[in-house]
């Protein structure tokens, strides 16, 4: 309620300013230009309702504490300034309010920026009430959506949703004398979706940087919502020193606040909320004199640096870009639910030797329901001290320091609250920075752990936020047509094509050699297509100085298509040819295969093909046209075998494939469940061969353990002489018909599971590369009563 109205007060201050001073009404840039030209303190300057187009908007002008120069859409929300577009606001007490940036192209490095150029800057000015929603930047270019100089200014109520660029959304600047202890204020604005950037550069907010990092901002960043702002590991980076973080909601972002460089940050109040997301995290801590205190975190996802706490490792004698020490820090009176774990001394290595000092973690209270590892040691923890921290937690962790304990909850809503009965949580360790208020900013009576007071009756400020502007923008991802890029044969090319493609870029090849020195981790949506008529290679460096496992990795929420090539391991000690996301990222991705050849993937130390890492799940994995030749292994999905219910993909297709000469299984599908009638997996073949495949007594040529359902069709299993069972299918959606096997053992079905029309004959090639079948072949619909059996010819 307090926030609403402060919003009501923020506008009704607008709104009176407005009704005693004149308005002046601009319907193109060229009167706009002239009208503020000649701006004096009290000008309100209206812009049209329309759309201004390829246009560059300067508010400047020495407007007076009261008696500012206003600019604003003569309807919040519809003018609509796009194409080619920026705003420049510059000068003394200026304010920008409701305008939308939507759907631009621009060539600008800022759409927002507060100054003129390297002299002339914002100070008291304001940017309130707007949007900026995907505006995009032209050939790549490495833009920011708004860029903070000056002093006193504020940015609040706005809407800033689908940054796809690279570059940060918001930075706040401290390069000269002109903008330390800028004191801005950025306040009750929605930071909406921006996907994962793939690499640093993703930030949502930035305040200073590493060279900058030791002059003091004071920037306060207060009651803002982050919604899926998945751009980076650092969803807020923290590069300069003073800075106040408080009542700021995350929802379902994949990063963490991150102290990355700067000292003496305050954060509290916040709450952080994983709401299901993968990678979610809390707090990231480096550098010194920090305290975060007051804080809810709940159901984050993320481990490592994406913990909900975490307390880094650093570097002796650090450069301004690295890691300093960790030191003097005060953690206390935080509650963690149902979260990854905390870590202490994470990212420990070579070079990142020093544990944190003279550190206080202290009246924090830990619950968990869900088995796994609550608190990590990763390093020496001497120099923190744990004090009256209280844990409730499905897997017990005995830790000088953490108290276990059962907590009595009750909900407000579906947030769980301690009540009064916990009185172990009055047992607590207080020092000269312990605060006398809770999450709710009352005030505590009886001094307590954890964030909230013992039967607190309120919910915390940041669950109760309406930020944004006072109009509702109804914000729709464009269409965005595919961008056709050329990409030449060579060493490296293809990677670093990928990395400077805009999402949904189609990519194409050449005949000629694409040779990898680095794995390719494809995090946006991406199409590769080889020369249908040549041959394009794919292939890692021969003699790599540090070998690379796989050729290519296909990253959460991520499509990848891929035709028309050949992924060669020969000559590398390449592992596998494509893998899905790394382990325990869950988001769904998809992987669409056309016309590709894989061959020579012999690494046995674990090798395939595909691999499925454990908790991960793919939507749909499709390979058509396509061979696999001469492998280890083919799909291994089978890495979750130990864990009830997992499996690594929804939807399994093979269509008109060949798998010939394979050592061990060409496909390795596995649930682990109670019954396969509970449902879980596709697996979908078609007029597909596997040939000479896990040629061994015990060998299983395709396994779909634990598969709810499998239907083979069509296809032909031949030449794997020693197999014994070279199918096995349980449970009544499982199914193989008018298939033909040969010299590979037979069939076995199991609870209901269904076999038609098999043929135990010799499939009589008259070429047995391209599996053309001889006119008395069986396969050949005049010569069975089944009709065409293998592959499409």
């Amino acid at each position: 309620m307090k926030n609403i109205v402060f919003t009501f007060i923020t506008f009704f201050t607008l709104g009176i300013f407005s009704f005693f001073a004149q308005e002046k009404l601009v319907s193109n840039i060229t009167e706009y230009n002239k009208t503020i030209k000649s701006a004096k303190p009290g000008t309100i300057i209206v812009l049209k309702n329309g759309v201004w187009e390829d246009v560059e908007l300067h508010a400047y002008g020495q407007g007076e504490e009261g008696n500012p120069i206003l600019v604003k859409a003569e309807t919040p929300g519809e003018v609509i300034i796009t194409g080619n577009s920026t705003l420049n606001i510059y000068g003394e007490f200026i304010i920008v309010s409701g305008l939308w940036f939507k759907d631009g192209n621009t060539t600008y490095k800022s759409v927002i920026q507060f100054r003129k150029d390297s002299k002339i800057f914002a100070n008291n000015c304001r940017l309130t009430n707007s949007t900026i929603s995907y505006f995009k930047s032209k050939e790549n270019l490495k833009d920011h959506w708004v860029d903070i100089w000056g002093k006193n200014n504020r940015v609040d109520h706005n809407n800033f949703t689908g940054k796809i660029s690279e570059g940060t959304t918001l930075v706040v600047w401290l390069k000269g004398e002109e903008h330390v202890e800028n004191n801005h204020r950025i306040d009750n604005n929605f930071f909406g979706k921006r996907p994962d950037l793939g690499k640093n550069g993703g930030e949502t907010i930035r305040i200073g940087t590493s060279t900058n990092s030791k002059k003091s901002s004071k920037t306060l960043v207060e009651k803002n919502i982050f919604s899926s702002c998945d751009g980076e590991i650092e969803i807020i980076s923290n590069k300069s020193g003073d800075n106040i973080y408080r009542d700021n909601l995350f929802v379902g972002s994949q990063g963490a606040l991150t102290l990355r460089h700067g000292d003496n940050a305050l954060v509290e109040r916040n709450v952080f909320l994983g709401n299901g997301v993968s990678k979610t995290g809390g707090v990231r801590v480096i550098n010194s004199n920090h305290i975060i205190r007051n804080n809810l975190f709940v159901g984050l996802l993320g481990d490592g640096y994406r913990g909900p706490i975490v307390v880094m490792n650093g570097v002796p004698n650090s450069p301004l870009n690295r890691y300093e020490q960790v030191k003097n820090v005060d953690i206390q009176n935080n509650t963690i639910i149902n979260s990854g774990p905390i870590s202490f001394g994470e990212g420990k290595d070579d070079e990142k030797t020093l544990a944190p000092i003279n550190t206080n973690f202290s009246n924090n209270l830990i619950f968990n329901d869900k088995p796994g590892k609550n608190i990590l040691f990763v390093d020496d923890v001497s120099g923190i001290t744990f004090n009256n921290n209280y844990i409730d937690a499905a897997t017990p962790q005995v830790i000088n320091g953490f108290n276990a304990t059962k907590i009595d909850w009750k909900e407000i809503g579906s947030f769980p609250l301690p009540t009064a009965k916990n009185n172990d949580l009055l047992v607590v360790t207080k020092n000269s920075k312990s605060l006398e208020k809770d999450i709710n900013n009352n005030i505590r009576e009886v001094f307590n752990a954890g964030a909230f007071n013992l039967d607190a009756n309120n919910l915390p400020r940041a669950l109760k936020l309406r930020s944004g502007p006072g109009w509702t923008p109804n914000i729709v991802a464009p269409i965005i047509k595919a961008e056709e890029i050329t990409v030449e044969p060579g060493i490296e090319t293809l990677r670093k094509a990928i990395d400077k493609a805009s999402p949904g870029s189609v990519l194409n090849l050449k005949t000629g050699e694409y040779i990898l020195e680095k794995s390719i981790k494809v995090s946006k949506n991406i199409t590769i297509v080889g020369d249908k008529g040549g041959a394009t290679i794919i292939a890692a460096k021969k003699d790599l100085e540090k070998p690379i496992s796989y050729l290519f990795r296909v990253n959460e929420g991520v499509n990848l298509h891929i035709s028309n090539a050949i992924l060669d391991g020969v000559n590398s000690e390449l592992k596998y040819a494509i893998v899905s996301p790394d382990k325990q990222e869950g988001g769904l991705y998809n992987l669409f295969v056309d016309n590709i050849i894989f061959q020579n993937f012999t690494n046995k130390n674990g090798g395939s093909v595909f691999k499925a890492y454990n908790g991960t799940k793919a939507d749909t994995l499709s390979f058509i046209n396509s061979r696999f030749e001469n492998n280890y292994r083919g799909l291994n999905l089978s890495y979750d075998k130990d864990i009830m219910e997992l499996y690594n993909a929804n939807t399994i297709i093979i269509d008109n494939t060949v798998f010939k000469n394979i050592e061990e299984a060409a496909i390795n599908y596995y649930r682990k469940t109670v019954s396969t009638e509970i449902p879980g997996g596709n697996l979908i073949i078609n007029n597909s061969i596997f040939s000479n495949v896990f040629n061994n007594e015990k060998g299983e040529i395709i396994r779909a353990d634990g598969i709810s359902n499998v239907s083979i069709t069509n296809s032909v299993i031949e030449d794997s002489y020693k197999v014994v069972t070279p199918v096995s299918l349980k449970g009544s959606n499982n199914s193989i018909s008018n298939c033909l096997i040969h010299k590979s053992g037979f069939v076995k079905i199991s609870d209901n599971a269904k076999k038609e029309n098999l043929i135990y004959k010799n499939p009589r090639w008259d070429d047995n590369f391209l599996f053309i079948p001889s006119d008395k072949s069986p396969l050949l619909k005049v010569n069975n009563d089944v009709g065409n059996i293998g592959l499409k010819q």
